[in-house]
């Protein structure tokens, strides 16, 4: 199995994501927690509920970074809702997150079994940066890091950047500089994993997973038979299960701090030469074999947790 850390701000498509995880073959090691579609008591009291609703045991939850390195707040209530699950119904949660910090953590995990876990990042990149900062030979301990973020055309929250890298760019640039080779999950893809009618049908008998969490996805757009809300963050976890579900371009990626219009920015070449690449780019998803992977996990977890 193989072994991850999820670093997120759960959000509906965070959301969607560890459902994936908790369904799949993945072995989670922990789930640290950042702010960004929503404040941090809030991405933190969210993955402990999902915690427990999605039966991940005792999986530890961590709170990180309450903001962006140098910049000030960017929430995304308007997408999420207030209370960032687009009103999903979750019981509370049975327990509190993990005494420590997510940053100290994510350092001691990876140094205690170097080789042995991929890092996902599907929110701003604070606490991975922090990490980097603290530690960094966190780069040859960490087996890989998969970024759910940016994009090779256009952005999301304005029209350069998309929402991830722009809340904390600093960070972006940090994690893209540091040596390692990201796999980098964009808007370029994700965009074409879109909740439709035909697959929504698919996610209607799943017993608590459809009652509960699912209709989170009519909160973040409008379902029709051509097209419905993107759900991007699974894409970056259905990756790391099946990397031959995407195409990769080796490309060098630049994180843009200072533009007057484009900070957050992902400057992404894909004209290499003698360089070497920083980033494997995804740049195809193959859609119908996504669904395929993600309603059967989610049909293993809806039996599971009933």
């Amino acid at each position: 199995m193989t072994k991850v850390l999820i670093d997120c701000d759960p959000g509906i498509d965070d959301a969607l994501a560890l459902a994936l995880a908790a369904g799949s073959s993945l072995d989670v090691q922990a789930i640290t927690t950042v702010a960004g579609n929503v404040g941090l008591d809030r991405t933190s009291a969210n993955a402990l509920a999902l915690r427990d609703f999605l039966d991940m045991g005792d999986v530890p939850v961590l709170a990180g970074s309450p903001g962006a390195l140098v910049r000030g707040l960017i929430h995304a209530e308007h997408v999420h809702g207030s209370d960032g699950l687009g009103g999903a119904v979750l019981p509370p949660p049975s327990r509190e997150v993990t005494a420590g910090h997510a940053v100290d953590h994510i350092i001691t995990t990876l140094h205690d079994h170097p080789g042995e876990i991929t890092l996902i990042a599907l929110g701003p990149l604070t606490n991975i940066a922090l990490a980097l900062r603290r530690e960094p030979r966190i780069v040859d301990w960490a087996a890989g890091i998969v970024v759910m973020g940016g994009s090779y055309t256009r952005g999301n929250h304005n029209p350069a950047a998309e929402f991830n890298i722009l809340t904390d760019p600093e960070a972006a640039a940090i994690v893209f500089a540091a040596g390692w080779t990201v796999t980098q999950i964009g808007l370029d893809v994700t965009l074409t994993a879109r909740v439709t009618t035909a697959v929504y049908d698919r996610l209607r008998d799943l017993g608590r997973l459809s009652t509960s969490l699912l209709p989170s996805v009519t909160h973040y757009g409008v379902v029709t038979p051509d097209t419905g809300p993107a759900i991007h963050d699974a894409v970056a976890v259905a990756s790391v299960i099946d990397p031959t579900l995407l195409t990769f371009t080796p490309a060098v990626v630049n994180i843009e701090t200072a533009g007057v219009y484009t900070t957050g920015m992902t400057v992404i070449d894909f004209k290499v030469a003698d360089r070497r690449p920083n980033a494997l780019v995804a740049t195809r998803l193959d859609v119908e074999r996504f669904w395929d992977l993600l309603v059967s996990a989610y049909r293993e977890l809806g039996r599971r947790i009933g």
